[in-house]
């Protein structure tokens, strides 16, 4: 990168490093340090909300995500708005009655303690593992920028957040949420403004959206049924639905946002607004990455987006790389030709354009069918990278095209965004650790300054347990896919005993308990057997619950429950 680029990059970190420490210092209980002492509006709640979802990896990965797959990955998120307006009915009104520091304090009452902790730990384990991998996607920029080893990126990715984190709490992290999410929104859409401009011989956003069409990116709503299938329209409606209701209503990541709200009303105006924007905001993110493609179908694009990777090829296999260049160079030529040809064609509607489109496709599946054979001849050669390129095909334009300045700003982005989510993460797993398992198990009553010490204490280990998760993460591919399968592990049994606590009144805490640990059990044997698709692990996990709670009331009935 240029000076420019590194000053703008450094100036935008250290000015929001700044502002957290300032807006969160003088922190004195743990009222304010976890829950920001229940004084957030509506908006700010909103914006915490989105930015504790969309981290770097929203913003690195689904790019990538639509450039290999098309836009279909969008329907993941078709199930949200309902979900939105069921906890704002039944997990929002309960948890502001019962004023709790974690979603998990609700169990405690409805159930029993070891139903607490048992939530609490396979809520643990799972973002304890996401927040692992939200840091190495952002390390992968300075890595790559910088060609600084991986393991060293992840130590300084992470090791920066953690100081308004630790200082300065919840109140540090809504507010820095709020400067982030603006600068994070105006820079995409900047980007996706300059990919546009940058297309070549002067052709238009029609034109690309065109060739997106035509090359199947914009493949937005898939109607097939399939089990297997990971995105359609039943799994991201259905699976979509139980995996946002358990993600936004027993995610302490997320209900921690959003029981720092004022009121009812505002946690109940964030959330929903949140039902609403997020889709549209999914849908041009991952239009970039569409119209990625449509550049790289009329200019050349690498042989792949990973360039360390390849460099390593070339220099332990230099003999088939050269084979694989001189096949990439004569399909990129071929592919670009056709490209233009389509387009200069499709206002003529002759009757060679049919013809032509045809080529065009048999040249992207020949094209698609050598990345293959690169991929695998670099995932053969032991070299400890990842194992596609898809997180790097955003970042690689905005290396190669942008101008001098945009480029550190879109850096900083990432940053900022990777920042967002995993300090709200690092915040509501001390939460969780602190009040759900370590002050049951412990004898001691600290007073509130000890309290307060301990939330620190639980801050800074989470943040070094999810910096060592990021030195295992180079192995999962697309990012964004990665973090998603693993939540989808945990978040269906999770839900399920949620919805047994509200609604089946009969279960008591011995029975759920054990529903909850069979349910795990069957999730992840589905998940090794490759049954079904990620997505409806969240529903079966949620079903196995109930109907685990439903068979064990058959062999022994408690008294109903209030709750």
């Amino acid at each position: 990168m240029s000076t420019i680029d590194w000053t703008v990059l450094i100036f935008t970190l250290v000015a929001v490093v700044v502002y957290g420490v300032f807006i969160g210092r003088g922190q004195k209980s743990n009222e304010s340090y976890l829950k920001a002492d229940n004084k957030m509006p509506w908006y700010i709640v909103l914006i915490g909300i989105m930015a504790t979802q969309a981290s770097a990896i929203t913003f690195l990965s689904a790019p990538g995500q639509a450039y290999t797959d098309g836009m279909r990955f969008v329907q993941y998120y078709f199930g949200l708005p309902l979900a939105m307006i069921v906890i704002c009915i039944t997990f929002i009104p309960i948890f502001q009655r019962l004023n709790v520091y974690t979603a998990y304090e609700y169990l405690e009452n409805r159930f029993d303690k070891k139903t607490r902790v048992l939530t609490s730990l396979l809520f643990l384990f799972s973002r304890g593992l996401s927040t692992g991998i939200s840091i190495y996607a952002p390390s992968i920029i300075l890595s790559s920028v910088l060609n600084w080893n991986i393991y060293l990126t992840n130590v300084l990715t992470g090791g920066i957040l953690l100081i308004y984190t630790y200082v300065g709490g919840a109140k540090a992290i809504a507010h820095t949420q709020k400067l982030q999410f603006l600068i994070i929104l105006g820079t995409m859409a900047f980007a996706g403004y300059l990919l546009i401009q940058n297309m070549p011989n002067g052709i238009g956003f029609n034109d690309a959206l065109y060739l997106a069409g035509k090359s199947g990116k914009l493949n937005v709503i898939t109607t097939e049924f399939d089990w297997k299938d990971k995105y359609n329209i039943w799994s991201g409606l259905i699976g979509g639905f139980f995996l946002a209701l358990s993600y936004f209503g027993t995610d302490q990541s997320q209900v921690g946002r959003y029981i720092t709200a004022k009121d009812n009303t505002n946690a109940k105006m964030g959330l929903l607004l949140n039902g609403l924007v997020k889709i549209p905001m999914q849908f041009a993110i991952l239009l970039i990455g569409a119209l990625l493609f449509a550049f790289f179908s009329l200019k050349p694009a690498p042989i792949y987006f990973n360039e360390r990777s390849y460099q390593h090829l070339k220099e332990i296999k230099p003999e088939q790389a050269a084979v694989f260049e001189k096949e990439h160079q004569d399909l990129q030529l071929k592919f670009n030709a056709e490209s233009k040809e389509i387009l200069k064609l499709k206002e003529t509607h002759s009757p060679q354009l049919k013809e032509r489109i045809e080529d065009f496709k048999n040249t992207q599946t020949q094209v698609k069918e050598l990345h293959g054979r690169v991929e695998e001849a670099i995932n053969h050669s032991n070299y400890n990278a990842e194992k596609t390129d898809t997180n790097y095909i955003f970042l690689y334009f905005v290396k190669n095209t942008l101008p001098v300045g945009m480029i550190g700003l879109l850096f900083a982005v990432i940053f900022l965004a990777s920042w967002g989510s995993i300090s709200a993460a690092l915040n509501s797993l001390a939460a969780c650790s602190l009040k759900d398992v370590h002050l049951i198990f412990s004898k001691e009553i600290p007073d509130e300054k000890t309290e307060l010490k301990y939330s620190r204490l639980h801050t800074l280990a989470w943040g070094i347990f999810s910096i060592g998760v990021a030195m295992f993460a180079t192995q999962m591919g697309s990012l964004i896919e990665a973090v998603n399968v693993l939540g989808s592990l945990f978040y269906g049994p999770i839900l399920g005993i949620f919805l047994v606590a509200f609604y089946y009144k009969k279960v008591n805490g011995a029975i759920v308990f054990i529903s909850a640990i069979l349910s795990e059990i069957t999730v992840i044997a589905v998940y090794q057997f490759d049954i079904i698709s990620f997505l409806w692990l969240n529903v079966i996990g949620a079903a196995a619950v109930i109907i685990f709670s439903a068979i064990g009331l058959l062999f022994y009935k408690p008294k109903a429950v209030n709750s």
